[in-house]
């Protein structure tokens, strides 16, 4: 009897591979420092086809984890061992024990080794119906990952040292056709040696002129430049479309933003026309949508806002980051806009302390949908891609979309949100926005580790709820957001009367006797919170009226800036769609005889396959 070629006995790792047609990655990570492990994957129906490329002939771990660490981790660890692939799945308790999952779901596709590196293909249902496994959705994942230069031995394992760590991602990305951009021009809109103060918080901003003039063109994607070293100082920039009414005089001119002493040109520049935030990549619009340049009617200043994110207080820093815009001639179909939607950032918007979960609501109104889009796009926009926006205790951000009552499929929604990783989310479908739709930001936070009230702000130890939607074709709306109403909120803890008229800023509370003359501010935080009278004040805070902000470009306004809203009744909380689980033990033991001529026949063809480089 003829002998199978090694190499078969590797690719046999997986029975049902020999069915499978020809796996492509479409996505792709470099999950270490050193570019010693790449990650590459892709969407298989019910599946995720993963292929790991790491340098190293021993062993290779990855996995999911709810934290980024190794307590309740979802683990599989494969390997080449004196010629024989081998792939386990295992998983962690909270002490970090690896145990070997008696449900054995992922299944490896075929495995390599050469004299630098292990190469392992293998998949995974998206929901396996095992309870130590996680489920991959389209929230951010956090994958861990590891490798050893020595196999998993029999007598125990092998500790993979500082060859280990953890990366945010989003499996479940739809698949884009990238259009190359290499011969495209481009133009950098970048810091020149901003120096960071030592504060765990700063907000820069520098006024620049669009350079392209006098012909319409349109931006096709933007990529940040963000100075190396600095990738955990820079934690968002928004490019801000600033008045036609400005001249040059307001250039080459950077400041802090809101404060006392930056320039009155500052607040001319109201429009985000785009938003890039840590752990985010480059973003290409779709091949009919662009950013237009160029018209009377596009930015020819804008005003580059970088928020500097310095914990440590470390002194000296210089940044010289910022974003690179490339443009074509080729017109597209649509211009793109932004709108941004959510709480506005103020003080109204606050959280008590030592909660598990709160959830605060940031509505875009049907009144204000139905003005804009009513005046100026009765058939609706089309949203292509949001991004979800919080700070440090973010757990978990939905879009929600209402029409006449009834509620939509979540426009965008991230359950694992991770504060170091917010990038835009590109819609599987784009999604239809119509006169009289309500969107509402739902944001729930976790403040267990603090002792004193969260406060909506620019600090990301203050909080934040905002969406950013992409959409076309482009109209006069900005921002669709909303404030809940102050007063019934301090209600809540027994305030009766505050000081009129209002001098000061936060207000000052005239009764009852225990906050006479606090601030309100003050007040809140004197207030004895228990984990009830959170819970209590949540379900207040949520049926609150609201003060509708419905902006135009130019810090113009819609007619209905300003008035009063009642939230809409909806179900609380969000009712997610059941998910549908399957097994993924291997179902094709009857195609063994095809599985035995189709590994004969790849062992033939890789026995002339050239070394992994």
């Amino acid at each position: 009897m003829r002998r199978l070629h090694p190499w078969a006995l590797v690719l046999g790792g997986l029975l049902c591979a020999a069915a499978a047609p020809p796996r492509s990655y479409p996505h792709s990570a470099v999950l270490d420092g050193a570019a010693a492990y790449r990650l590459r994957w892709g969407r298989r129906g019910s599946a995720l086809a993963f292929r790991l490329e790491v340098r190293t002939r021993g062993y290779v771990g990855f996995g999911l984890s709810g934290s980024g660490g190794m307590a309740s981790a979802d683990i599989v660890v494969g390997g080449v061992q004196r010629g024989k692939p081998y792939l386990q799945d295992y998983f962690t308790d909270e002490n970090r024990v690896l145990k070997k999952d008696p449900q054995q779901d992922y299944h490896l596709e075929y495995a390599m080794e050469n004299s630098t590196h292990t190469i392992l293909a293998f998949s995974r249902e998206l929901h396996t119906c095992d309870t130590n496994d996680k489920s991959i959705t389209e929230s951010t994942v956090r994958v861990i990952w590891a490798y050893h230069h020595k196999d998993m031995g029999e007598a125990g394992q092998n500790y993979h040292g500082s060859n280990r760590g953890s990366k945010s991602l989003r499996l479940l990305n739809p698949e884009k056709a990238e259009i190359s951009s290499a011969s495209l021009p481009y133009f950098d809109l970048t810091n020149k040696d901003v120096p960071i103060p030592d504060k765990d918080t700063t907000y820069w901003c520098q006024m620049f002129k669009i350079p392209v003039r006098h012909e319409k063109h349109h931006v096709t994607k933007v990529e940040p430049l963000i100075q190396k070293g600095h990738e955990n100082l820079v934690h968002h920039i928004l490019l801000y479309q600033c008045s036609s009414n400005l001249n040059d005089s307001v250039l080459d001119y950077g400041h802090e933003c809101y404060h006392p002493n930056m320039p009155d040109s500052f607040l001319m520049c109201e429009t985000v026309i785009f938003a890039w935030a840590i752990g985010g990549e480059g973003f290409t619009y779709p091949p009919h949508v662009g950013l237009s340049i160029g018209t009377a009617g596009d930015p020819q200043f804008v005003l580059m806002e970088v928020h500097y994110d310095n914990p440590s207080y470390i002194e000296g820093l210089i940044d010289n980051s910022g974003l690179r815009l490339i443009y074509t001639p080729v017109l597209r179909q649509y211009d793109a806009g932004v709108i941004e939607a959510g709480l506005w950032v103020s003080l109204f918007h606050n959280i008590p302390p030592g909660m598990p979960e709160f959830v605060s609501e940031g509505h875009c109104t049907l009144e204000c949908l139905e003005e804009a889009l009513g005046a100026e796009r009765p058939g609706g926009i089309h949203v292509f891609a949001v991004l979800l926006h919080a700070h440090l205790a973010g757990r978990a951000i939905r879009m929600r979309h209402f029409r006449n009552g009834e509620e939509q499929k979540l426009l965008a929604y991230d359950d694992e949100f991770d504060f170091n990783f917010q990038e835009f989310q590109y819609l599987k479908e784009e999604r239809t926005i119509l006169p009289g739709d309500n969107l509402i930001t739902e944001c729930h936070y976790s403040t267990v580790d603090r002792i004193r009230m969260t406060w909506g702000g620019l600090s990301t130890r203050n909080e934040m709820c905002l969406s950013y939607l992409l959409y076309y074709p482009r109209i006069n709306l900005t921002r669709c957001a909303s404030i809940p109403d102050i007063m019934e909120q301090l209600q809540f803890i027994g305030v009766k009367e505050i000081y009129r008229p209002v001098r000061t800023w936060p207000f000052i509370i005239k009764s009852p006797k225990q906050y006479k003359n606090l601030s309100f501010m003050d007040a809140m935080n004197k207030f004895k919170w228990s984990r009830s009278e959170g819970l209590s004040y949540n379900e207040l805070v949520l049926k609150l009226p609201v003060n509708v902000r419905c902006s135009k470009t130019d810090n113009a306004e819609w007619s209905i800036q300003g008035m009063t809203a009642l939230p809409p009744e909806i179900e609380r909380p969000y009712k997610t769609e059941p998910v549908i689980c399957s097994s993924s033990s291997c179902l094709c033991c009857s195609i063994l005889l095809t599985l035995l001529f189709v590994v004969h026949v790849t062992a033939r063809t890789i026995g002339n396959m050239r070394p992994f480089v």
